[in-house]
């Protein structure tokens, strides 16, 4: 499968988060990486989490490093966030995020949950197992579904909320062969953390 640094993530940031993933998403494709998530969180304080991924959909610390040096300039001159924040750049993981086509084509037969931006047929959130992808839709197969319904699903890309992969035996088997075919020497957890505050200062840790 190609690496587009360009193709359009359908689940995006609304608000703040998506002022900043503008700022982001440029600093990010001019490395070579595609730009996963942009969320703000109340841990620490205030977190801006940046989640970015290579051409392997994968995020090491090097990479981590590397974002996180030429964002923190920019981010300083834009100043987005009006207080102290705690900057965390990360990998995907391995449940992570399904955001673009790509994403959920990588990981057919996998389990995911999904939740729409408003009610179908009664219905919001799925959990289930990616069937099939297409230009417009992913179709995922509920196991649950009750007898003499149809368990396949097709949920237009458009309409998506949040989707994610839900943790399981076969995931992490995916994982280890992922592992395999594009070793790294990194720790297990891919993040960066910098701590900007009103004096523009920076102390990094890594995990």
């Amino acid at each position: 499968m190609s690496f587009d640094l360009t193709e359009q993530r359908y689940i995006k940031e609304t608000g703040l988060e998506a002022r900043i993933s503008r700022i982001v998403e440029p600093v990010a494709n001019g490395l070579g990486f595609s730009l996963v998530r942009v969320k703000i969180t109340q841990e620490n304080g205030t977190t801006l989490q940046i989640m970015a991924e290579d051409e392997n959909g994968r995020f090491t610390i090097v990479n981590c490093e590397t974002l996180s040096k030429d964002l923190s300039p920019v981010l300083d001159v834009e100043d987005p966030i009006d207080r102290e924040y705690h900057l965390e750049v990360s990998s995907p993981g391995i449940d992570r995020p399904l955001v673009r086509k790509r994403d959920f084509a990588a990981h057919l037969g996998h389990e995911a949950k999904i939740e729409l931006a408003d009610m179908i047929n009664g219905r919001k959130r799925f959990r289930g197992f990616i069937k099939a992808v297409d230009d417009e839709a992913v179709t995922i197969t509920l196991p649950d579904a009750p007898a003499g319904t149809d368990p396949d699903h097709r949920l237009l890309f458009a309409t998506l909320a949040e989707a994610k992969l839900v943790m399981t035996d076969a995931l992490m088997e995916k994982a280890r062969i992922d592992q395999e075919a594009h070793p790294i020497d990194d720790d297990e957890t891919e993040t960066v953390e910098l701590a900007n505050d009103d004096d523009d200062s920076i102390s990094e840790e890594t995990h």
